[in-house]
């Protein structure tokens, strides 16, 4: 039998070396070179053995597979999965050390077990370690079972009787086809691919933790995302209660749904009502605060945009913003010194969305806007008003997706006043009478809008 070996190809070019080199000699990259595993070749006289060649079928011949789900037993992780736990797919799970990752993984594999043979892989904790928070968080089954194992050929052997699998994490699991240490990119790649092919031949769900880097990526390759089913990010401070799980990839459902959790003393719980989360109680009396109703995935929630502003100390004045792009705020300031005449040049601008949520979506271009009018007018916004509304360079206010859905939200949390783009004026009109509409067609129109005894 042929002996299995290993080279190390560059990650960049495609170099491969039977050696480790500290540069890649064709594309002159530094610590780039990993370790891969190379499979022998099967001959017979000098001729390769290979399995036939697949026949491809028509459209019209494949068969539909009705995917399985089955509850998490926490209502918003299934929201964010598309619906619930598909059988036999793979999930990954990131986040910063002690956002709570391992905690959540926990409760599902218990509420799992209740019904189904479950695995609780722990290769960075031992098992009574993982059975102490089990005990914390009041958890307990004889369906749970759990392994302290690095090695995953004596960790694979163990995933034959269970129906779903926890492995925590996949930088702590390495394989003896490779001699690296483990959480290097060859050792993550080759144990997520042996995983990949043992979850879709099986039919076993596995749930794996994902280590993060310190700029918030997954660590690793990025094969390792692309071969998961999901991807999710489990974002939040440590010293914050509420958490937020966001989807970065689904195959089996929408990738803008997002999952709000609080973290308390007896484990994590998902948030039904979070709308109120995302707003603060002095909204209305402190100026650069406005309200934006938020659209993710199949829900609509309101944010509040807080601006603070400061006269600057250096010749160039600073643009900070958490939770919304740094670059879009540069744009909105460049179109209201334009477009507006708002004098921004000699101001330090710093940007916050509550609660920790990020805002992807252009549809909050005219909230900010209308919070940095307020901070500069040293002027509070009416807290009964809320705004929407994609902003261009030359000044035009945009229509948005799903306007009807966002201001059915405002009336649900009792606003009474809406500014939002001419465009989508007409699909609103029902809600005349309930509550003030406001159509703008260009950002320059804002400020009459906010303040109309002005």
């Amino acid at each position: 039998m042929a002996k299995a070996t290993t080279q190390f190809v560059c990650t960049e070019c495609g170099y491969s070396s039977p050696k480790w080199l500290g540069r890649c000699p064709d594309c002159g990259k530094f610590n780039t070179l990993a370790e891969e595993p190379v499979e022998p070749v099967l001959t017979k006289k000098g001729r390769t053995m290979s399995a036939g060649p697949s026949r491809a079928v028509p459209l019209s011949q494949v068969k539909y597979e009705k995917y399985e789900r089955v509850s998490s037993g926490i209502p918003e992780l299934d929201i964010v999965l598309g619906g619930g736990i598909v059988r036999g797919s793979l999930v990954l799970i990131g986040g910063d050390p002690g956002v709570g990752k391992s905690t959540l993984l926990t409760q599902v594999a218990a509420h799992l077990s209740k019904e189904h043979r479950v695995l609780y892989v722990s290769a960075e904790e031992s098992c009574s370690q993982v059975k102490l928070r089990c005990e914390r968080l009041g958890l307990d089954s004889e369906n749970l079972f759990l392994l302290n194992e690095t090695n995953y050929e004596n960790a694979e052997e163990s995933f034959s009787d269970a129906e779903y699998v926890v492995i925590d994490s996949i930088q702590a699991i390495c394989t003896d086809t490779l001699t690296s240490a483990a959480g290097s990119v060859g050792q993550v790649r080759e144990c997520a691919a042996k995983i990949m092919r043992y979850a879709k031949s099986r039919g076993v769900t596995f749930f794996i933790v994902g280590h993060v880097t310190k700029e918030g990526t997954l660590a690793g390759p990025k094969v390792l995302e692309h071969i998961m089913d999901a991807v999710l990010y489990f974002e939040g401070e440590r010293t914050e209660n509420f958490k937020i799980l966001r989807a970065y990839k689904n195959r089996f459902g929408s990738v803008q749904e997002v999952g709000v959790f609080e973290m308390t003393g007896e484990g994590i719980f998902g948030i039904s009502d979070y709308s109120s989360l995302f707003l603060s109680e002095s909204r209305g009396v402190a100026a650069g605060a406005v309200v934006t109703p938020s659209e993710t995935g199949n829900r609509c929630m309101m944010v509040e945009i807080q601006t603070l502003m400061t006269k600057t100390a250096y010749g160039l004045p600073r643009r900070m913003s958490l939770g919304i792009d740094p670059n879009r705020l540069i744009v909105l300031i460049a179109v209201l010194e334009k477009r507006c005449g708002v004098p921004l040049g000699t101001q330090d601008v710093y940007l916050n969305a509550m609660g920790g949520i990020r805002l992807n979506e252009p549809s909050a271009d005219l909230a900010v806007c209308a919070a940095l009018i307020s901070a500069e007018r040293m002027t509070a916004v009416d807290k009964y008003t809320a705004v929407f509304g994609e902003v261009g360079l030359t000044g035009e206010v945009r229509g948005v997706a799903f306007a009807e859905k966002r201001v059915n939200e405002c009336l649900r949390m009792g606003f009474r006043r809406v500014i939002l783009p001419s465009k989508n004026l007409k699909a609103c009109e029902k809600f005349r009478g309930k509550l003030e509409l406001v159509p703008v067609t260009y950002v320059s129109e804002l400020k009459k809008c906010l303040f109309p005894e002005d």
